[in-house]
């Protein structure tokens, strides 16, 4: 029985948009510059390399910047950007004012970059892969990121100050800002894991040290030991609030699970990282990351694809950056 035209039309038509729509759904490719820079990984490889044995901390401090400026305007390299008469800096936001680094790194990777590729690679793209590189570097999980991010033209300190999480803050918050991005609550407990590599300054987690919420004494949810240790670190004076003390002090260099082992001992030093053990909604998987290194590297991989995605732009939208710092 010879079908309708009308059925034999909509499963085509229907199939043709089963198609496209990894096309319209963002246009990023995991063989975008295979042709136009095929040496591009490399590149940026090496300009890790040498960063890394030469500054213990550059790659935590990638994590850090890579994150910064997807969560509050989207993944499109506006956290690079300098003032100018149009628009403030992000770099003068509350959470980065004096604390982001990488930037020099990521200018320098881009100059060779250009060297080779002119006018083809993004900043974007390439932050995304030297954060990539270096979570590997530290002996992190591999994970394929697609490519074809575009800069963007503008910076929204705005965004900056409001969107990126506070150590200070309660889960929830912390919790909303992930969601509001796409991202969800596994999510935020795996990402929260790039401390297992990293530094904080002390007033980041001073509060917890002295006269915790007016006790007279540190946060009963902070390991005794440790307690007394950060004290001697990050003694109670306004002269130590930029003293710099390990994320984790077990495997400070080393990108592994200890982070949640850490939670599970009561030794998170950040506030906003041991409320992912006493909260029921993200416990079990503290829990779960704490006991399976494996899991922890696969689902890590996995959300840092996500946050990649958020807010890019592609196609004809944004340019490509001569320099990092400038929109051309």
């Amino acid at each position: 029985m010879k079908q309708p035209c009308a059925l034999k039309c909509s499963i085509t038509i229907m199939f043709f948009f089963l198609i496209i729509q990894p096309l319209v759904n963002g246009q990023l490719d995991y063989k975008f510059y295979d042709a136009t820079c095929p040496n591009l990984t490399k590149i940026v490889k090496f300009g890790l390399w040498s960063a890394m044995t030469n500054d213990t901390r550059i790659a935590a401090s990638l994590l850090r910047l890579h994150f910064h400026d997807c969560i509050s305007n989207g993944c499109e390299g506006s956290v690079f950007l300098d003032a100018t008469d149009s628009f403030q800096s992000e770099k003068d936001a509350n959470a980065n004012r004096n604390s982001l680094r990488g930037f020099e790194l990521i200018e320098s990777i881009k100059e060779n970059v250009e060297k080779a590729c002119p006018g083809t690679v993004s900043c974007t793209d390439i932050l995304t892969l030297a954060v990539r590189e270096a979570v590997v570097l530290s002996g992190g999980p591999y994970f394929s990121l697609p490519m074809g991010r575009r800069d963007g033209l503008t910076a929204n300190i705005t965004l900056a100050n409001t969107d990126i999480p506070s150590p200070f803050e309660p889960l929830d918050d912390i919790i909303t800002k992930f969601t509001t991005k796409g991202l969800n609550l596994k999510d935020v407990v795996v990402l929260s894991g790039a401390h297992t590599i990293g530094f904080a300054q002390c007033f980041t987690f001073k509060p917890r040290l002295f006269n915790f919420n007016g006790s007279g004494g540190p946060d009963p949810q902070l390991d005794a030991s440790l307690a007394s240790s950060l004290q001697t670190q990050c003694p109670n004076q306004d002269s130590s609030n930029t003293n710099l003390v390990p994320l984790d002090n077990v495997t400070t260099k080393k990108f592994d699970n200890v982070y949640y082992k850490n939670l599970v001992n009561n030794s998170g030093i950040l506030g906003s990282d041991q409320a992912l053990m006493t909260d029921n909604r993200t416990s079990g998987m503290v829990l779960n990351y704490s006991k399976f290194p494996f899991l922890f590297a696969k689902d890590f991989g996995a959300s840092m694809v996500k946050l990649t995605t958020v807010g890019v732009l592609t196609g004809q939208n944004g340019q490509i950056r001569n320099k990092c710092n400038l929109v051309n």
